[in-house]
C-alpha cells in the first residue's frame, strides 16, 4: 500500500495530471490520460510504455 504522503505528490507523467489509487487493485489511474500505472512492492511503476490503457 501507497504512503498518503507519496500519494499527494505524484503525478501522470504523460499529462502531469492527478492520479487516483485504486487499492484493491494497487494502481495508480489518470483518468485524463486513460492510463493505469501498476504499484509492486510499494513502488509504483510510471513508465509510460509499461502503463495500461483502460
Amino acid at each position: 500500500m501507497l504512503d498518503d504522503e507519496l500519494l499527494k505528490i505524484l503525478a501522470c507523467p504523460a499529462c502531469k495530471g492527478d492520479l487516483n489509487y485504486d487499492r484493491d487493485n494497487n494502481v495508480l489511474e489518470c483518468h485524463q490520460c486513460r492510463l493505469r500505472y501498476r504499484v509492486e512492492d510499494d513502488m509504483p511503476i510510471m513508465v509510460i510504455d509499461e502503463a495500461e490503457k483502460f
